[in-house]
C-alpha cells in the first residue's frame, strides 16, 4: 500500500487549466482516469488526510504509485478524452456499464443495391438504417412481418437472391405478396429503393401519411366496387396499425428523445434507457455497474451519456435527452452531444408534464432491473463461494482459487492441432482473457505434449511480463531441461527515445511513463496522434493473428475500438524529461497468474502440465484435471484421483470450467479447418486483397465463370488492372479444377459459390 504523499506532484507544478489525470500502479498499469476543469484544485482533493476520503477513494490513491495529466484547451476536449482513455486502458478503479453491443436493432441496409431488412447485432455499419435496440430479436421479426404487407422489401440473404436470380424463380415470400422480387426484374432497382425508404420512414415514426394514404385508396377502390382490393388494403392499414401498437404512443408531440434513469445503492447502480421516436418507444436498454468509485447521480448520468454516444454520430443521438441529474458541467456534456450529432441538444431534467411522468416509469424499471440484479446476485455469489470453497478443501489449498486457468486440446484426426485457455474470475467466466493456441512444436496426435507445449508457452510469457514490470528481477533456474520453443520471443527491445519533450507530468516518485502516452494523447509537436489496437491485436473486423506468430496465444476476441480521431486537443509539455518505459498502462495478456490451472484429461495430461511448470521454476500454483468418463479429478503424483459427489458445487463448478474450454477450443479448431477446405486459387494471388476479390466474385458470379474468363473481361472488373488480371488467370491455370461434387440425396451437381467453395 503506497502513501500518496510519496508520489504527490510539488506546489505549482500542475496546471490550472482543463484536462485529463491518469494514476498509475506500482506496475504502470493505469488504475482511474478522470477529468477536471482545474486539475490543480481537483488533483488536491486526492492528497488530502485519507481518513476524511471516500473509502473507494482511499483504496484508489492508496493503491497507485504515480499520476500523470495532460492539459487540453476546453472542457469538451477533455470529455472526449477522458471516454476514449477508459475505452483504451480499463482502469479497474472506473465505472464501466456493461457493453450493449448484444442488442438486435432492426436493420435497412441502404448502402446495397437493393436494401435488405433484418436483424443486426454488434458495431453499426456506415451505410446501415438502424431502429432499435429491441429487447428480443422475435419483437423485431413480428413487427417485420406485419410491415411486408404494405413495404415488400427484400429480407432475403445475398446467397438466396444470387441463386433466384439466377434460376429466375423468386422465393416463398415473392409468390405470397411479402416481397416485390426483385431479384426476378418484378420491380426496377429505383423502385425498390423507395419502398425501402418508406419502410424506414414509417419506423422513423412519419405513420400517419401512410395510414391516411392506404384508407383513401380503399374507400376510392370501394367507390369503385373493386371490392377485393379494398378488403386488402383495409387488411394491410390495419397491419400498419397492429404494427404501430407494438410502441404506444408516450409523448403527444411526437417528440423525438431519450430517457435515462438511474437506480442506486451504496455498492451498486442500474440504468435504465427508453429510445422515444416520434413520440413512441422505439427501444429500450439498460446496464447494471459496480460503484468502484466514489461518484453521485450526476457522474453515473455522465458516466452513462458517454456509453451511449461515444460512438454515435448524426440522427443517432437526439434532440432531446432527459436525465434525472445533470452532469457536473451540464454546458460541456450538451456542447459534446451536438458535436456528435451536428446540431443543438437539448440536455434537461423533466419538470412537468408527459415527459416527467415518463420518467418516472424509466426510473421504476431502473428500480426493478437492480433489485432483479441484486436477488440473482446474492444467489449466485453464494453458490460460487461454496463451490470454491469445495474446490479448495478437495484439493488441499491454503484459500480458495479465486482465478481459474483451464486447457483443452482440440484437432481433427491430427490435423490443425490448437488449444484454448478460459479464465474464471471468482466463478465467473473472463472472457476478455480467453486465449487460443496454434500448436507448432510437432505434427501429428499426442495430447499430452500438446499440453506440455501450451503451459510451457502461457507461463513463459507470465515470467517475460513479471520480468518487464519489475515484479521479478531474477529467473530461478529451472529443474530440468528446458525445450526449445521457437514460438516464444525473447524479451521486447525498448522504445527509442521520441525527439521533443516527453508529454507526461512530472512525478517526483514512483517509476517514469511509459512513451505510449504520448502515441495516444498527444504528440512532442502537440498535433494529435491517431490511436489504434496494440501491435498484434486483432481489429474488430479481422481475424484474431495467428497464435505462433504472436509468441504464444492469440486474443480470443477483439480490442476495444479506437478513439475517434481529434478527440485530443494540444497538450502543455511538460518541463522535465524522463525516461521511456516500454510499459503503457494496457491491461498485460499473460501478467496475471492463476491460483489453480485445470487441464481437460486424466492423469497423463496433468503430470504434463505439471512438468511444464516445474521446468520453469514455478511452484506457487496448483494443477489438476478433469476426466470425461466418470467426472475424476486428478492431481499430480496421486495414483488415485479425488472423487467430488455428483451434487457437489465445486464439482459443478468445474465441468462448467472444462466444458467453456472445450467449446473455446472446438470452435477454433472448426473455424480453421473451414478456412483451409474453403481456400480459393484466388487466396494465392500476389496483392489480390478481400475488396477486389469480392469485386471479382460479384462482377462474375462464382469462381467457376471467373475460372473460364478471359484476362480482357477479368480487367473490366474496376480496379483490376492488366498485370492483376494476368495473375488471377495464371493462378486459376496451374490450379486444377477439382472433380465436381454430386450431393448423394439428391443427385444434384454442388456448384462452387461466391468463397470459391463448394455448396
Amino acid at each position: 500500500m503506497a502513501d500518496p504523499s510519496s508520489y504527490r506532484p510539488k506546489p505549482g507544478q500542475i496546471p490550472d487549466s482543463p484536462g485529463v489525470y491518469k494514476f498509475r500502479d506500482e506496475h504502470r498499469r493505469v488504475i482511474y482516469v478522470g477529468k477536471a476543469k482545474n486539475l490543480r484544485q481537483r488533483l488536491a482533493n486526492y492528497f488530502q488526510d485519507l481518513a476524511g476520503l471516500h473509502p473507494r477513494t482511499r483504496t484508489m490513491v492508496t493503491t497507485a504509485a504515480s499520476v500523470e495529466w495532460t492539459v487540453v484547451s476546453t472542457e469538451v476536449e477533455a470529455l472526449q478524452l477522458e471516454y476514449s482513455w477508459i475505452k483504451e486502458f480499463d482502469p479497474r478503479f472506473n465505472v464501466k456499464y456493461r457493453d450493449d453491443k448484444s442488442y438486435p436493432y432492426l436493420a435497412v441496409t441502404l448502402n446495397e443495391e437493393f436494401p435488405r431488412v433484418q436483424v443486426m447485432r454488434g458495431a453499426k455499419k456506415k451505410g446501415v438504417r438502424y431502429f432499435g435496440p429491441y429487447g428480443h430479436a422475435w419483437a423485431i421479426r413480428e413487427t417485420v412481418d406485419l410491415m411486408l404487407r404494405v413495404f415488400p422489401v427484400r429480407t432475403c440473404s445475398a446467397g438466396v437472391f444470387k441463386n433466384a436470380e439466377r434460376t429466375g424463380r423468386p422465393c416463398l415470400l415473392g409468390y405470397i405478396g411479402k416481397c416485390s422480387a426483385p431479384c426476378v426484374g418484378r420491380v426496377t432497382p429505383e423502385e425498390h429503393r423507395d419502398l425501402a425508404e418508406e419502410f424506414c420512414d414509417f419506423m422513423a415514426g412519419r405513420t400517419g401519411t401512410y395510414i391516411r394514404r392506404l384508407e383513401k385508396d380503399m374507400m376510392q377502390a370501394a367507390e369503385e366496387m373493386e371490392y377485393e382490393r379494398a378488403a386488402r388494403l383495409r387488411d394491410d392499414a390495419g397491419a400498419l396499425k397492429r404494427a404501430m401498437e407494438k410502441s404506444a404512443v408516450v409523448l403527444a408531440d411526437a417528440t423525438d428523445a431519450d430517457l435515462i434513469a438511474v437506480a442506486e445503492d451504496e455498492l451498486e447502480a442500474a440504468v435504465q434507457i427508453f429510445h422515444v421516436r416520434g413520440g413512441r418507444v422505439r427501444g429500450q436498454r439498460g446496464w447494471v455497474t459496480d460503484k468502484v468509485e466514489a461518484v453521485d447521480t450526476s457522474g453515473l448520468v455522465e458516466h452513462a451519456l458517454q456509453q451511449l454516444y461515444g460512438e454515435e454520430s448524426g440522427d443517432s443521438v437526439p434532440k432531446e435527452v432527459l436525465v434525472p441529474a445533470l452532469p457536473e458541467d451540464p454546458d460541456a456534456v450538451s456542447q459534446w452531444l451536438a458535436d456528435r450529432r451536428g446540431s443543438q441538444v437539448s440536455l434537461r431534467i423533466p419538470q412537468r408534464g408527459d415527459k416527467k411522468d415518463l420518467m418516472g416509469t424509466v426510473q421504476r424499471n431502473a428500480q426493478q432491473a437492480l433489485g432483479l440484479h441484486k436477488t440473482k446476485r446474492a444467489s449466485d455469489l453464494t453458490t460460487r463461494s461454496r463451490a470454491l470453497e469445495e474446490i479448495a478443501e478437495a484439493l488441499g489449498l491454503d484459500t480458495a482459487p479465486l482465478r481459474v486457468e483451464c486447457f483443452d486440446i482440440s484437432h481433427l484426426q491430427g490435423d490443425d492441432v490448437v488449444a484454448s485457455m478460459v479464465v474464471f474470475e471468482d466463478g465467473l467466466a473472463r472472457k476478455s482473457e480467453y486465449r487460443r493456441f496454434q500448436i507448432k512444436g510437432f505434427e501429428g496426435q499426442d495430447d499430452v505434449r500438446s499440453m506440455h507445449e501450451v503451459i510451457g508457452r502461457r507461463f513463459k510469457r507470465y515470467l517475460q511480463e513479471k520480468e518487464r514490470t519489475g515484479e521479478w528481477e531474477e529467473t530461478p533456474a529451472p529443474t530440468g531441461p528446458v525445450p526449445a520453443d521457437p514460438a516464444v520471443p525473447g524479451p521486447v527491445p525498448a522504445a527509442p527515445v521520441p525527439a521533443g519533450p516527453v508529454l507526461a507530468a512530472p512525478v517526483p516518485a514512483g517509476p517514469a511513463p511509459a512513451p505510449g502516452d504520448a502515441a495516444h494523447g498527444e504528440t512532442a509537436s502537440g498535433e494529435p496522434a491517431p490511436a489504434g489496437p496494440a501491435p498484434g491485436q486483432p481489429t474488430p473486423d479481422a481475424p484474431a493473428p495467428d497464435a505462433s506468430a504472436l509468441g504464444a496465444a492469440a486474443p480470443a476476441q477483439p480490442t476495444p475500438e479506437a478513439p475517434a480521431p481529434g478527440a485530443a486537443a494540444p497538450v502543455t509539455p511538460a518541463p522535465v524529461r524522463e525516461e521511456p518505459r516500454e510499459d503503457d498502462g494496457r491491461p498485460k495478456r499473460f501478467a496475471y497468474p492463476p491460483q489453480l490451472v485445470v487441464v481437460d484429461g486424466g492423469q497423463p495430461q496433468v503430470a504434463a502440465a505439471k512438468r511444464a511448470l516445474d521446468e520453469l521454476g514455478i511452484d506457487d500454483i496448483a494443477v489438476c484435471g478433469l476426466a470425461k468418463r466418470l467426472e475424476e479429478v486428478w492431481l499430480p503424483d496421486d495414483d488415485d484421483p479425488v472423487v467430488l459427489p455428483r451434487s457437489s458445487e465445486g464439482l459443478y463448478l468445474l465441468q462448467r470450467i472444462r466444458d467453456e474450454a472445450h467449446r473455446f477450443a472446438i470452435t477454433y479448431q472448426r473455424a480453421k479447418r473451414a478456412k483451409r477446405i474453403r481456400s480459393s486459387p484466388l487466396d494465392d494471388v500476389p496483392g489480390l486483397g478481400e475488396t477486389r476479390k469480392q469485386a471479382l466474385i460479384k462482377h462474375f458470379g462464382s469462381v467457376r465463370k471467373l475460372r473460364q474468363a478471359t484476362i480482357d473481361e477479368i480487367c473490366e472488373v474496376p480496379g483490376i488492372g492488366r498485370r492483376t488480371a494476368e495473375s488471377v488467370a495464371v493462378a486459376f491455370a496451374a490450379a486444377a479444377p477439382a472433380a465436381p461434387a454430386v450431393n448423394t440425396a439428391t443427385g444434384e451437381i454442388i456448384e462452387e459459390d461466391d468463397g470459391g467453395s463448394r455448396t
